[in-house]
């Protein structure tokens, strides 16, 4: 049967239904009318990233290349060729400027703490993102005008939201697109003018003046792509943060324990925010060289999906995995493939995320913030977050009230 209904009927839960139900980690499904495959739990991932038997290049569909992703970008390459692109991120990825971007966050999240005392309620999803666009405009060096944050943000926003939703939408996120791409593209021109050969010491201008393996620079416009490809995941952390208040908020037993506990315990319930709230639903390959598994032939171009929400809880993985407990990860293997919620493998010549030490170290940041650095309300509001929407987000976007700093204080840097 034809799949793509559906996912947009029941979304996240759509496939991990009919692997509970046939007790299986592998369904022969249709997908935009074609025959696919889509995969879950750890032997699945394993197979998945291996690159001798799967590539990326064509896998994705449009839809997304043409607002999520962008056309050129990282996700769709193989080989050497995605080695050298990811090196370009990855060299991004060292201690010294991770602790840049987290400085940015931290003074961004401050000054923003002090106008939310100012305001009787606050949309703390929104607020969120305008914290970390910020931020990750003055890591990266993408200037930004005061009066185009805002419009900035909800672009980024609408790549985010728009990717997989049909009819208006869809096309809101694909103007988007054009508008942040062409956006990035004229900084990147003026890089390259300004500074000719010689690239500066911002990560926009690392990138203007990166060369793929015919030694010659990237295209403006696969170098705005990129430049999107860390400017809009730091925005989409803000789904991460806002569940982690939530779920603060449903389990209020961790709120001390938390505040004695600092070694271990914020990284745990991080962790568990990342496996137990849904995020990304799946990433898509091709099989470039036919082979079979438990007992199903993957014939060559056929599309795969790696269910990453249903591999999440996953029985046989996760115990009571409908259940939210922080202190599994204490006992947690540290696979590549059983914990995937930003992909597996590795960093450097998988399809993970590079951005993924990002993700925990700012959601662990503002974890540190709800718990000891400001007091908050939250009313009473609809925080349903439906699996049936990709991507989701609680309802009500997270209402909060009278928000302050906490005794302590915060210093504004």
């Amino acid at each position: 049967m034809e799949s793509t209904p559906g996912i947009l009927y029941k979304g996240y839960n759509y496939f991990h239904e009919q692997f509970q139900k046939q007790e299986t980690d592998l369904l022969k499904v249709r997908l935009f009318l074609k025959k696919a495959l889509v995969m879950r739990g750890e032997e699945a991932a394993e197979i998945f990233y291996d690159d001798s038997r799967f590539s990326r290049e064509g896998a994705t569909p449009k839809r997304f290349k043409k607002t999520l992703l962008g056309q050129g970008g990282v996700q769709g390459l193989d080989g050497d060729e995605h080695v050298n692109r990811k090196r370009m991120f990855m060299q991004e990825m060292n201690r010294d400027s991770l602790a840049a971007l987290e400085q940015a966050f931290e003074q961004h999240l401050q000054k923003a703490i002090i106008s939310w005392e100012k305001q009787p309620k606050i949309t703390f999803f929104d607020e969120i993102e305008k914290v970390l666009f910020s931020a990750a405009c003055d890591w990266v060096g993408v200037p930004v005008k005061k009066d185009e944050v805002e419009q900035r943000k909800n672009d980024l926003s609408e790549l985010i939201d728009g990717a997989g939703r049909i009819g208006l939408s869809h096309y809101q996120a694909r103007r988007a697109r054009k508008s942040s791409e062409k956006w990035i593209m004229k900084l990147v021109s003026q890089k390259r003018k300004k500074e000719k050969n010689t690239p500066g010491s911002s990560i926009l201008s690392r990138f203007s003046f990166h060369k793929n393996l015919r030694n010659k620079l990237l295209d403006k416009r696969i170098v705005a792509v990129e430049i999107l490809n860390l400017l809009r995941p730091i925005v989409a952390i803000a789904r991460y943060i806002t569940f982690s208040a939530v779920a603060l908020h449903e389990n209020p037993q961790y709120c001390e324990r938390l505040r004695k506990d600092k070694d271990k315990l914020d990284l745990y319930f991080v962790q568990e925010v990342r496996r137990f709230y849904p995020f990304f639903p799946f990433v898509p390959a091709k099989v470039n060289k036919e082979f079979e598994w438990k007992g199903v032939k993957f014939p060559k171009g056929r599309r795969v999906l790696l269910d990453l929400y249903a591999t999440q809880h996953h029985e046989n993985i996760w115990n009571n995995p409908n259940a939210f407990y922080a202190e599994r990860f204490s006992t947690w293997d540290g696979s590549a493939f059983n914990f995937i919620p930003q992909g597996g493998g590795d960093h450097v010549h998988n399809h993970r995320c590079a951005g993924e030490w990002i993700t925990i170290n700012i959601t662990r940041i503002t974890l540190n913030y709800l718990v000891e650095k400001m007091t908050y309300q939250i009313p009473k509001q609809d925080l349903e977050i439906e699996l049936s929407r990709i991507p989701t987000i609680p309802k009500s976007r997270l209402k909060m009230t009278n928000v302050r700093r906490a005794l302590n204080g915060i210093q504004v840097l």
